[in-house]
């Protein structure tokens, strides 16, 4: 038999323990911001039925869902002549009734239907879980990766939108970023747009390639726009607005002027500037060291946004958007719940991870797991050393032995593997005198300390490397 080659699905990865130690780092960091504003942690299955994912993303969303072949012959019952006209489109609802999420959005609106009369409103949650997408991997964009959402449905009001801004500056400061733009406009003012150059049924297509300013310049936006339905004239009226520029008050006071007879038009800017005076009434006055940047291109192409839109992008590394999120008015009316609005956004765990090893801003003591070794020399030094060892752990201190009796040089290369800060040399001088040998593997300094003294030591070195 022909040995298979290891390989990974492109698109994915394996995490080592000093990776999960940094990702959990993300998480945990993000999770505290989260509960300090009241939010709760839920989880939804890997799977959903398709028809639930099926139709909430558009077009271009829906193409990248990862659907799940049914169990058993699922051919057999697929017509002949669908078959053959080899239409897989056409023949997905005979092949899959399943699919890996695409995000964790549409999966909380199915769970607020389902457990509508479990839960109090207004519904505060935060979610961590990974998502799937049939995109094509390259740098910052995987196929399988994780999202960290924090959502509220049952709720109107506009302040949520001021404090999703707040959870994005303090949580994305608390990892160590020091220059980053959190972007907002909203999807009425896009309607509004729409509106005044007599293209409301257009909205879509409007937004979907506005949206790639960024990526392919106005010019490349001017074609896809004229590709979509658009003429001249109309790309004369949307050139000034989507090249808007100044302070967010000077475009707010421009905008008014172009929208001036579209009702939901002005609506969108009303809101957007009662979530400024909200984070002013909270916070005194909007934070100095915010970045918050009314954005008329931001669009997010997504279907189900019908408020306030938010992007957050980093300014210290080349990378995408590492959060976004939006208020759905409709969203669980979809599942049959009308009239329960909501507002969420998501941290982009797997690009924040890359921009902060690219940056080196992880802490050094993140990659510590473990934080003394007791060394093995003997079985008589390990029988002294496992009631020691105990001791530490009981006392909240990670700490291992070395497992099996070997040279002083493989246990150190061992610590250091492992960035373990601390090791404690046990050999007969150690147990006659019950004085242990504490060394510290970054100067490499040795003291003779008792286990209570070492424990204090050890439990002051965590306590001044907290994270």
């Amino acid at each position: 038999m022909s040995i298979i080659k290891p390989s990974l699905v492109k698109g994915t990865r394996d995490f080592s323990p000093q990776e999960m130690i940094k990702r959990n780092f993300i998480y945990d960091t993000i999770k505290t911001v989260f509960r300090k504003y009241g939010y709760a942690e839920i989880q939804t299955p890997s799977m959903e039925n398709l028809s639930t994912l099926t139709g909430k993303y558009g077009d271009e969303g829906d193409k990248l869902i990862f659907k799940i072949l049914n169990s058993g012959d699922y051919l057999a019952k697929v017509d002949a002549d669908l078959l053959n006209s080899r239409n897989s489109n056409a023949a997905t609802s005979y092949l899959s009734e399943k699919a890996l999420r695409y995000d964790l959005t549409v999966p909380f609106a199915r769970y607020v239907v389902m457990h509508q009369n479990d839960i109090a409103l207004p519904f505060k949650r935060f979610q961590v879980q990974p998502v799937w997408r049939a995109d094509r991997p390259q740098k910052g964009r995987y196929r399988e990766f994780y999202q960290c959402d924090v959502d509220v449905v049952g709720s109107d009001s506009l302040l949520n939108e001021a404090e999703f801004t707040l959870i994005y500056q303090e949580a994305l400061q608390n990892l160590g970023l020091t220059d980053f733009s959190i972007k907002i406009n909203n999807r009425k003012i896009l309607s509004g747009i729409a509106e005044i150059i007599g293209k409301p049924e257009l909205i879509i297509d409007m937004t979907v390639a506005i949206d790639k300013l960024d990526k392919i310049g106005f010019e490349g936006v001017t074609k896809e726009l004229l590709e979509r339905g658009f003429t001249a004239a109309d790309i004369e009226v949307l050139k000034p607005v989507i090249l808007l520029e100044g302070t967010n008050n000077e475009k707010l006071a421009r905008l008014k002027e172009v929208l001036a007879t579209s009702e939901i038009g002005l609506k969108g800017i009303e809101e957007i500037e009662s979530v400024f005076g909200y984070i002013v009434s909270l916070c005194g006055t909007q934070p100095k060291d915010m970045k918050l940047e009314l954005d008329i291109t931001l669009a997010r192409g997504l279907n189900y946004y019908t408020g306030c839109i938010f992007e957050v992008k980093t300014n210290e590394a080349a990378m995408g958007s590492i959060g976004g999120g939006g208020r759905y008015d409709d969203l669980t009316g979809m599942f049959g719940l009308k009239g329960l609005t909501g507002v969420g956004i998501s941290f982009g765990a797997d690009r924040i991870y890359d921009v902060l090893e690219e940056l080196n801003l992880f802490p050094n003591t993140v990659v510590a797991g473990t934080k003394v070794l007791f060394s093995n020399f003997d079985k008589e030094a390990e029988i002294y050393a496992l009631p020691l060892l105990q001791q530490l752990r009981d006392a909240g201190i990670a700490a291992e032995l070395y497992p099996t009796a070997a040279k002083l040089k493989k246990q150190m290369s061992y610590a250091d593997a492992k960035n373990i800060p601390f090791v404690i040399l046990i050999g007969s001088d150690e147990m006659q005198s019950g004085l242990l040998t504490l060394k510290d593997m970054q100067t490499g300094n040795q003291q003779k300390l008792t286990l209570a003294d070492i424990q204090i030591r050890l439990q002051m070195f965590i306590k001044e490397n907290q994270v």
